[in-house]
């Protein structure tokens, strides 16, 4: 028999709640969360939220994950209107669920709406949403070093038809996977490969938004990195092929030997990172110096051989903060400081770190108890 959840979110509504009646067996799961890699283990549930023009946002519901039926005609998989985020439940020192920033996360998903032309969801509804899926697969949190419960909500249009126009239905859904650590190399820093050939994004595009077709764009290039031995790419402007923009899905910062950092400035064609935005409070509120302002691959490279840079690092929702050890361009390699993480990038990830699993004092109140 369906639930009906009283919401913990104001405004929100009440969710029907059908529990999986075939979850994965007490051993199976157990088995899976002691190495679940990330984005391969999924919960036994996910939430649904449909929209029309007529109706609104209805049918909110809690249901057994499963595969969707959809018509081959579905606006969708014809002109790519889709949009997604990411955020991850911590389990504090206490032993109770919370969310890092939801509410900046609910507003960039809105953002990415209006820009590829779809429903807004309400932020109430998008943060009862997640309290819904980490409430009844809490289980699913994985008990290892780094472990999280990894939410990934998304949006497409839904409605049956082949004309190019924005849709007049939408399916909204969170999936929920239990994650360790992103990198599988294990090793203390990452390699960046620079793309020459391709761009991630350019000025009056949808590099801001955060959406399938940004991604699927930097496919080629990741690709390319890859089989050349490298962990990720350097993606450069469209305009110039000069300045530095981000990772095919982390933003970058550049830390140097006056204790001051820098990261490219927003400017439509990098994603407004939530994991950024944390960063440069945080340095700020410690007396660091700041620069938002352009850095050019040549640049990069200059500094890293003077000494004048010190660190690099990219940063984001699932690696969180990553160290960059070194960098292959057009000119040949160059390395990073000692080529493994530096003094201010582990101090600054073991302080966010801190404040999300519930460690440090959160004078901002970015974190969200679910319990």
């Amino acid at each position: 028999m369906d639930e009906r959840t009283s919401p913990q979110t104001p405004g929100a509504p009440a969710f029907v709640v059908e529990r999986n009646a075939n979850p994965v067996d007490v051993a199976e799961r157990a088995r899976l969360l002691a190495n679940p890699g990330f984005g391969r283990v999924f919960t036994d549930h996910m939430v649904m939220i449909r929209y029309n023009e007529t109706l609104g946002w209805h049918d909110a519901k809690v249901m057994p994950r499963g595969p969707l039926s959809i018509d081959p005609a579905t606006a969708v998989l014809h002109y790519a209107q889709e949009i997604f985020e990411g955020l991850k439940a911590y389990r504090l020192a206490d032993g109770s669920m919370a969310l890092f920033r939801p509410e900046a996360n609910a507003k960039r998903f809105r953002d990415s709406a209006q820009r590829l032309a779809m429903a807004e969801l309400p932020e109430d509804l998008f943060i009862e949403s997640l309290r819904q899926i980490v409430s009844i697969d809490r289980d699913w949190f994985p008990d290892i070093e780094g472990g999280s419960l990894y939410l990934r909500p998304f949006m497409f249009a839904s409605e049956v038809f082949l004309g190019v126009k924005p849709s007049s239905e939408y399916i909204y859904l969170v999936l929920a996977s239990s994650v360790g650590g992103y990198f599988k190399s294990g090793a203390p820093a990452i390699s960046l490969w620079v793309s020459q050939d391709h761009t991630r994004a350019a000025p009056g595009g949808t590099g801001a938004a955060k959406c399938g077709g940004n991604y699927a764009a930097s496919l080629v290039a990741q690709a390319e990195a890859i089989a050349k031995g490298f962990d990720q790419v350097v993606f450069l402007d469209a305009a110039e092929r000069r300045w530095v923009e981000e990772l095919g899905g982390m933003n970058l910062f550049f830390v140097f030997s006056d204790g001051s950092i820098q990261t490219p400035p927003l400017g439509g064609t990098i994603l407004p990172g939530i994991t950024r935005d944390a960063l440069l409070t945080l340095a700020r509120e410690d007396g660091i110096v700041v620069r938002e302002e352009p850095y050019s691959i040549d640049q990069w490279q200059a500094d890293a051989e003077s000494g004048r840079l010190t660190e690099a690092f990219a940063c984001g929702t699932a690696a969180v903060v990553t160290p960059i050890g070194s960098v292959t361009g057009a000119n040949g390699a160059f390395s990073i400081g000692a080529g493994g993480p530096g003094q201010f990038t582990t101090r600054m990830k073991e302080k966010l770190v801190a404040i999300q699993r519930g460690l440090a004092p959160d004078p901002h109140h970015w974190v969200m108890r679910l319990d």
